[in-house]
C-alpha cells in the first residue's frame, strides 16, 4: 500500500461555541471524539506528514489503513480539546501553524478565532505532534509579489525553528492555493513537504508539493466522515466545491497576470 491512496482530513477549530468566521469549518469536541473513536474502531494507523513523506520517498512500508489527522491555523481548541483526544488514542498528528496568528511576540493580528500560545504549541509537540508551517499571516501565497511570498514562508520557517529549536518539515497552503511559483519557494526554503485541500485522498503520484487532503467541517455527520475516511463517494460529496473551485482558479489566474502587467509597468 506504500502508493495508495490516503486520506488525509484537514480540521481547523475544535471549540463549542466557535467564532462567526471560523463555524463552518470547526467541529464540535464531542463530533471530534466521536470521528476519532471510529478511526480507533477501524483499525486506522494516524501518521504525521513527515512520516507519510518519508515512507513514500523511501519506498517504506505504510502501516495498516494510514490515515492523516492534521490542523490549520493553530486555534486554542486543538491543545484544550483535541489533545486529550488523541493522547486517548495515541494518535499522532499535524498542526500547521501561521506564526503570525499564535499568541505572542510575532503577532500580527487578523485570527478569526482564539489561537494558541507558543507556551500550548511548544506543549503539542512535546505530546508528540508534529508543527509545521503554514505561512506567517495567512495570506493567499499565489497572489504575492515574489518578495512578499518569500517573506511569509521563510519567516514562518525561521519563526518555528526559533520556539520550537528545530526546522519544520512540513507545510499547509493557506486556503489551500498554490502554484507552480508558491511550491517552488516552500521547497526552497527547507520543508520536504507540503499539504494543499483538493477534497480529495492524497496519492504518491500527487507529488510531496501538492498532497491534497479531505475537509472535515461543522456539517460532516459522522456517516459522512466514515465514507470519507473509507474513501467511499469523496467526489460525490465534494462536487459542488470542486465546481466553485474550478471557477474560482480562472479568476484567481486572471489577477495573477493582471498582478505581473502591474508589475512591469512600475
Amino acid at each position: 500500500m506504500n502508493g495508495g491512496p490516503v486520506p488525509i482530513l484537514m480540521y481547523h477549530a475544535v471549540a463549542h461555541t466557535p467564532s462567526r468566521a471560523a463555524h463552518a469549518l470547526s467541529v464540535s469536541p464531542a463530533a471530534f471524539g466521536e470521528q476519532l473513536r471510529l478511526l480507533a474502531e477501524r483499525g486506522f494507523s494516524p501518521l504525521t506528514a513527515e512520516q507519510l513523506a518519508a515512507a513514500w520517498r523511501d519506498g517504506l512500508a505504510l502501516p495498516p489503513r494510514p490515515v492523516l489527522i492534521t490542523f490549520d491555523d493553530g486555534y486554542e481548541g486543538v491543545h484544550r480539546y483535541a489533545l486529550p483526544v488523541l493522547a486517548e488514542h495515541g494518535f499522532a498528528a499535524t498542526l500547521f501553524a501561521s506564526t503570525g496568528w499564535v499568541r505572542g511576540e510575532y503577532e500580527t493580528g487578523g485570527a478569526l478565532d482564539l489561537m494558541l500560545t507558543w507556551d500550548q504549541v511548544r506543549e503539542l509537540a512535546g505530546a508528540g505532534l508534529e508543527i509545521g508551517g503554514h505561512s506567517h499571516t495567512h495570506p493567499q501565497l499565489d497572489q504575492l509579489a515574489d518578495d512578499k511570498l518569500r517573506f511569509e514562508v521563510e519567516r514562518c520557517r525561521d519563526v518555528l525553528t526559533l520556539e520550537l529549536g528545530r526546522p519544520p518539515v512540513s507545510f499547509a497552503y493557506p486556503y489551500g492555493y498554490s502554484s507552480r511559483r508558491v511550491r517552488s519557494a516552500v521547497r526552497t526554503a527547507g520543508f520536504g513537504v507540503s499539504l494543499a485541500v483538493g477534497n480529495a485522498l492524497a496519492a504518491r503520484r500527487q507529488g510531496p508539493y501538492a498532497l491534497e487532503r479531505v475537509t472535515v467541517g461543522r456539517s460532516t455527520t459522522i456517516d459522512e466522515f466514515e465514507q470519507l475516511v473509507e474513501g467511499r463517494g469523496v467526489g460525490r460529496h465534494f462536487a459542488g466545491d470542486r465546481a466553485l473551485t474550478k471557477g474560482y482558479a480562472m479568476v484567481r489566474r486572471t489577477r495573477q497576470i493582471m498582478r505581473k502587467v502591474s508589475e512591469v509597468r512600475v
